[in-house]
């Protein structure tokens, strides 16, 4: 018997819970187009069987270990490898029991939402994992992961996926993308210009990283022209890799807009390690200044994903390295921070700036009325701490009064755990249902409107705004 319910995250009350239902049949077999997304383009290129269960769906789920991590689990017990090489468990059975002993934990968060969905929908097993049940869960998976059909590509058409972003370094040669893209699978698996490695003076290996940088674009990048030139290089060959969108991880909104002259000094000073924080945070922010410019020549659309205090733990940091799931949010203030760069090129139309944001008290403070303004800057959906039912439904609530429903960009999963993608866009449909049903309920939208609307924030939103 099937333990998701039909009618999950809809209203309580009768007839807009009807409504909720009929607006989320109108939407909820719509292609999924996921522009923003950490999965690894190797599992499409290669088109092999996932390993084990253990491996789909918890040593590379930072939001499952990290659960299981604040209750005392050790992140090597999950199979989560450390830089060292040292000793981590490798037999997805024995990760797979250690999860199912703590699945408890995750008793009322998406991620029990999510996976709930992903082992009903996607392998048939309608129970929740527990010490009980966990070797034949195990199993059970297991002998489906052996199938053709549970594949990455297959998996990947059954989800109905449109289009699906991954994330890269510039210094990244994109081999993967192109072995898909020479592979004549139809599937459109695009990357996304991430370039933290070579625009953060403090990122580890900075210098090393410029000059490999420069390599690969075929430049000299120690200097302030050539490095620009090197970014404008590097944008051309992923936009050949199918990008349609830069993304930027920086601790804050700051942005700035310097003289080249100063701009070309700090660069100095940052290839020769001797950036104060103060200076480092200023030459990140003039970089998205400069990314923007970049943008409007070729089309590139800028995400800032501030507001994240990343690899909080330093003990974590350094046995595990990156995106361990200790990064922490933060407050953040976007009205002066982004002035600089709005200043320069906000009121562009041919200009997408996608904001995403981890302090939700900024919401309908600072980033609707800025959003409602701006005809270059747009809201990012509920992301990551918030990708929740209620942080997804907040989102609708703070915004939608100042910045409208077109002024943001659909939804975007922002995951690594693959099977996750259809579970999360059937939430954020669900809940966007929700939402439209009670708008009509209380007069506020017209019905016809709230099904033209629901398909506007399910597809075509994105798809406008990602230029997919």
């Amino acid at each position: 018997m099937s333990k998701l319910d039909p009618d999950r995250l809809f209203p309580i009350e009768g007839s807009a819970r009807t409504l909720a239902r009929n607006i989320y049949n109108s939407v909820k077999d719509l292609p999924i187009l996921s522009p923003h997304g950490h999965t690894d383009p190797r599992w499409f290129a290669e088109n092999e069987s996932f390993p084990n269960p253990a491996q789909l769906f918890i040593t590379p789920d930072h939001y499952v270990f990290r659960m299981l991590c604040s209750q005392g689990v050790k992140l090597e017990d999950v199979g989560v490898p450390r830089i060292d090489g040292g000793w981590t468990e490798t037999d997805g059975r024995k990760i797979w029991r250690v999860f199912a002993k703590h699945a408890h934990l995750l008793r009322a968060t998406p991620s029990r939402m999510w996976l709930s969905h992903a082992f009903e929908e996607v392998f048939g097993w309608d129970e929740w994992i527990s010490e009980d049940n966990a070797d034949r869960a195990y199993d059970h998976i297991a002998e489906c992961l052996e199938k053709p059909e549970f594949r990455p590509r297959a998996l990947f058409e059954r989800f109905n996926i449109e289009v699906l972003a991954t994330t890269e370094s510039p210094l990244d040669d994109l081999k993967w993308h192109r072995m898909i893209k020479e592979s004549g699978w139809q599937g459109k698996v695009i990357t996304a210009y991430r370039p933290d490695p070579v625009v953060d003076p403090h990122y580890k290996g900075f210098a090393q990283n410029v000059e490999k940088f420069g390599e690969m674009a075929g430049v000299d990048a120690t200097s302030w022209e050539g490095y620009l030139e090197a970014h404008r290089n590097r944008r051309a060959y992923f936009k050949e890799m199918g990008a349609t969108s830069s993304d930027h991880g920086h601790l804050t909104a700051r942005t700035e807009n310097l003289s080249q002259a100063d701009a070309a000094a700090l660069f100095e000073k940052a290839l020769k390690g001797g950036c104060s924080a103060e200076e480092a945070d200023a030459f990140r922010g003039h970089m998205l200044t400069e990314m923007a410019r970049m943008s409007l020549e070729d089309g590139l659309v800028l995400q800032i994903h501030p507001g994240s205090s990343r690899n909080h733990s330093t003990p974590v940091f350094e046995t595990f390295g990156l995106d361990k799931g200790v990064d922490i949010p933060t407050q953040t203030d976007y009205v002066r921070a982004l002035k600089p760069l709005l200043d320069a090129v906000g009121m562009e139309r041919d200009l997408t700036v996608v904001i995403f944001t981890l302090d939700e008290t900024s919401y309908s403070r600072e980033l609707a009325p800025l959003a409602g303004v701006y005809p270059a800057l747009r809201l990012g959906p509920a992301w990551w701490f918030h990708d929740s039912p209620e942080g997804m439904r907040r989102f609708r609530e703070m915004n939608t009064e100042t910045a409208g429903f077109y002024n943001t960009v659909g939804f975007n999963d922002d995951t690594r755990a693959f099977c996750s993608i259809p579970a999360r866009h059937d939430v954020a449909r669900r809940v966007d249902s929700a939402f439209l049903a009670t708008l009509v309920a209380t007069g506020r939208l017209v019905e016809d409107e709230a099904f033209e609307v629901a398909q506007d924030l399910t597809y075509r939103l994105a798809k406008q705004a990602y230029r997919l």
